[in-house]
């Protein structure tokens, strides 16, 4: 039986990442995958969406050239083409992560992963009998699926969940999106960017609903522009055949409606994959599903680890690649910080993007907090008008201290942007700072510092 420091069950970014910081710190590493190493993210999530998104914003681009002095005619999206690029990238950065693997000498065992015991794994693969692996440490790295709900069954032919979402080999004329979270807003802007008709079904009061009320309420008039039909506050009561169509009843504040659509996609959030994997055999405890861990992502056996979907933190590639470092590094002796779940930052690549770390205004609202905030719109800015992305803005949340509690950006390259709050936030750079550290001009960047002025009532161009 070969013996290994550290045994990974999984490849997604939690997994790979933390094989990789492990091989570094010079454990003997091996990782278990069943599918595509790079996990769900890189194969059917993070990378392939945003492949989409491009051609998708790349396509309103080019029918907006005229704006910028351009003549184009007859632009047409190839859709097979666009989905055949998305699998391409895909491929190549799971190649890539492949790559790193092996060029950090981490011993990838494809199969199956099971606990057998605290020093034991369980390698399945799909073409030979199991076999196992002795270890000194197990992370378990599994990773979370589109969850279900009793009547919306995903079928992969009338209700699809996102990997059929990705990969079908028609465009449908129509689609009624459950759900407005990221995966739902994300992808239904790809279809509508291409002409699918789209309705988007919420059953909370508002789209993207875990971001501040200012932003969602941004979003919903962009979404609303590509002609999407969005009812809040709603829940879809059935849905029955209709030929090769689907009727969907749904229930609403206004009543009743019936909607036929070509496709229903199920948005509704995730699942962690805990089932099957040995929790059971070693006792080790859940709730709701979850790995219960500590600080360091231990869990109740002091040699078996549990980082990313599979536990209570959100459901992020880059909260489970810092879960994974923090775990390999507490492995190794290191004694790391842990993380700051409050300045973990958050993206949605609609068109407008959407990013944000910390509270959002409800929250401090709800906390009793002494606060103020600071709004800039893109719409003031000369790079914006420039470039013809004036809609969105930058909204600060400072505390009476002038500390940065909360920022949110919705508007171009706002995920890239995001990044600037967050080293704020965890340096606890003050308002007064922002505003004084000068920002290049013509950017997209000064909104930060504008924003932070408007909350301190100096801002120049509002």
């Amino acid at each position: 039986m070969e013996k290994f420091n550290v045994v990974i069950i999984g490849s997604g970014p939690g997994g790979y990442v933390a094989a990789i910081r492990a091989s570094q710190l010079g454990m003997k590493t091996a990782i278990v995958e069943r599918a595509e190493i790079g996990g769900v993210c890189l194969n059917w999530g993070c990378i392939p969406t945003k492949a989409l998104l491009k051609s998708a914003h790349l396509l309103t681009e080019i029918k907006s050239a005229a704006k910028f002095g351009i003549k184009v005619s007859d632009v047409q999206p190839d859709f097979k083409k666009i989905i055949q690029r998305s699998r391409t990238v895909a491929n190549q950065v799971s190649k890539g992560i492949e790559f790193l693997l092996k060029k950090n000498n981490i011993t990838v065992l494809q199969g199956y992963g099971r606990i057998y015991s605290k020093n034991t794994v369980e390698i399945t693969p799909n073409d030979s009998e199991k076999y196992f692996v002795e270890t000194d440490y197990i992370i378990i790295a599994t990773g979370a699926r589109a969850r279900q709900l009793p009547g919306l069954e995903i079928d992969g032919q009338r209700v699809i969940g996102y990997r059929q979402a990705m990969t079908l080999e028609e465009q449908p004329e129509s689609m009624l999106v459950i759900g407005s979270g990221a995966i739902g807003v994300e992808l239904a802007s790809f279809y509508a960017a291409l002409g699918t008709k789209i309705t988007i079904v919420e059953i909370l009061p508002r789209v993207v609903p875990t971001e501040d009320e200012e932003v969602s309420a941004e979003l919903e008039k962009h979404l609303k522009r590509q002609r999407m039909k969005i009812y809040t506050s709603s829940t879809v009561k059935s849905i029955t055949p209709d030929g090769d169509k689907t009727k969907v009843l749904l229930e609403t504040p206004e009543g009743s409606k019936e909607i036929t659509v070509d496709k229903v996609f199920s948005a509704i959030g995730i699942t962690p994959n805990t089932e099957d994997i040995g929790l059971e055999k070693l006792n080790i405890k859940t709730e709701k599903g979850r790995i219960i861990v500590d600080e360091y992502y231990r869990t109740c056996i002091d040699n078996i680890f549990a980082i990313g979907d599979v536990i209570a933190t959100p459901a992020l590639a880059h909260v489970a690649s810092a879960e994974g470092i923090t775990a390999v590094e507490y492995i190794a002796g290191l004694n790391p910080q842990p993380i700051n779940y409050s300045t973990i930052p958050a993206g949605i690549f609609t068109h407008p993007e959407i990013a944000s770390v910390g509270m959002r205004e409800h929250q401090a609202k709800e906390k009793g907090i002494n606060y103020r905030t600071g709004k800039f719109p893109y719409s003031a800015l000369g790079k914006s008008t420039a470039i013809g992305s004036r809609d969105g803005f930058v909204k600060l949340i400072f505390d009476e201290k002038d500390q940065l509690i909360g920022a949110h950006i919705i508007g171009e390259n706002a995920t890239d942007m995001i990044a600037e709050l967050v080293v704020s936030m965890n340096g606890q750079v003050s308002g007064k700072h922002i505003i004084k550290s000068v920002h290049p001009h013509p950017t997209l960047s000064e909104a930060i510092m504008e924003a932070a002025a408007a909350a301190h009532g100096e801002a120049i161009h509002i």
